[in-house]
């Protein structure tokens, strides 16, 4: 992967080749951006520009070997850590260094992938990704050992979020009392899920979404999409890349999450006065608490931006409006009369506190039955 590849983000790329040019590398840096916006990308490019001594630009005078290994993810002082799971075959204490095969061909597939593309990958069903304490002592034992090259051992923290208590706490050391030669690089959408003893080591780097006309000329020279096609799509993806390759792809969750949102809304529209209604939302969040938690998570994260959608019709930004239900007879439009000023806090407020108690094992079943009889009351609270 190199610079040249990555999507947009031009300020950022300029200033890392310009420092690794002048030897400026800080030890610890966090590339902080949303999903599809080209963290894990750029951190690969610029490991790749540093072990191989890509300098002048990009050029492979000399490089091709290293170059070659960085295609493959093989190079052997390029080192990565990312959320696990007891998946495909191991059944305890799971670790990056159990799935690096997948890993490899999940990121050579689509290297703008989501944490959710990348449990799905690992057949995750309802478990959560996370990084766990055997991960940061395999750093603690990779960096021990000499680099095999001579140069820079690099360690790439995919989701550094997800890193438990007892993870951060042993890669604080590491970040502490750095062995010579050695870049962390880690790549979060929540910076504020990172302990702030590990944000405080770390030069932190901010990634936009990107353009709509990034996404547009990718699309138009990589996938021969006709230029109005190709923007509409820019436009519906909001900065992600990656929700831009599901368009084209056309095997996007989204499809799924809009029958379910529509039906799960119209039932607590009708539950007003009529008891056989509740019965229906009933059966809608046991069909939704029978998904993984992560896609639980990633639905009800899907309602916030549909609610939003609404309330932004509503008050007469269209502009602003970019999805568009294919739905049979549901139209934003119309719905967007019942989401207003009166109940947009308090539904943002109960989907979010919703996410909270999924994202910690509460009892998914209860956790929505809860959350739809809630709504019954808000959606027609004017």
């Amino acid at each position: 992967m190199q610079f040249s590849e990555i999507i947009g983000q031009e300020h950022l790329k300029n200033h890392l080749t310009k420092s690794a040019d002048g030897g400026r590398i800080p030890h610890a840096q966090l590339f902080v951006g949303p999903e599809g916006s080209g963290t894990l990308a750029t951190a690969i490019a610029y490991a790749q520009y540093i072990l191989c001594k890509n300098s002048d630009g990009e050029n492979e005078d000399g490089n091709e070997s290293c170059n070659l290994k960085f295609e493959n993810l093989t190079h052997p002082d390029l080192h990565f850590i990312y959320p696990s799971v007891t998946a495909l075959g191991i059944t305890s204490k799971p670790k990056s260094i159990d799935f690096i095969k997948e890993w490899r061909e999940f990121v050579s597939e689509n290297v703008y992938g989501s944490l959710f593309d990348w449990l799905n990958y690992l057949e995750a069903g309802n478990k959560q990704g996370e990084i766990r304490v055997d991960d940061a002592q395999e750093i603690v034992k990779l960096l021990s050992l000499k680099s095999y090259e001579g140069g820079y051992k690099i360690v790439i923290i995919w989701m550094a979020e997800k890193l438990n208590i007892a993870a951060s706490n042993k890669l604080l050391k590491l970040l502490e009392e750095p062995t010579d030669k050695t870049l962390f690089l880690l790549i979060a959408e929540q910076e504020e899920d990172l302990i702030q003893t590990i944000l405080s080591r770390c030069q932190v780097l901010h990634f936009n979404g990107l353009s709509e006309n990034n996404i547009a000329e990718r699309l138009i020279t990589d996938f021969n999409i006709e230029e109005r096609e190709a923007r509409k799509i820019a436009h519906q993806s909001q900065g992600n890349f990656n929700k831009a390759l599901k368009f084209i792809n056309e095997n996007g969750e989204d499809a799924a999450f809009e029958e379910w949102f529509v039906e799960w809304v119209r039932a607590a529209f009708r539950a007003k006065g009529n008891a056989s209604a509740i019965s229906d939302l009933i059966k809608w969040s046991e069909t939704i608490a029978g998904i993984g938690r992560e896609t639980q998570k990633k639905f009800l994260n899907y309602c916030i931006e549909m609610f939003r959608q609404a309330l932004l019709i509503n008050y007469q930004t269209t502009s602003l409006v970019y999805m568009e239900p294919k739905v049979a007879k549901f139209k934003l439009e119309n719905f967007a009369p019942f989401v207003n000023g009166s109940n947009i806090d308090a539904i943002f407020a109960e989907l979010s506190d919703a996410i909270y108690h999924i994202e910690r094992n509460g009892n998914a079943k209860i956790v929505l039955t809860d959350l739809s009889i809630k709504l019954t009351r808000l959606i027609h609270k004017k």
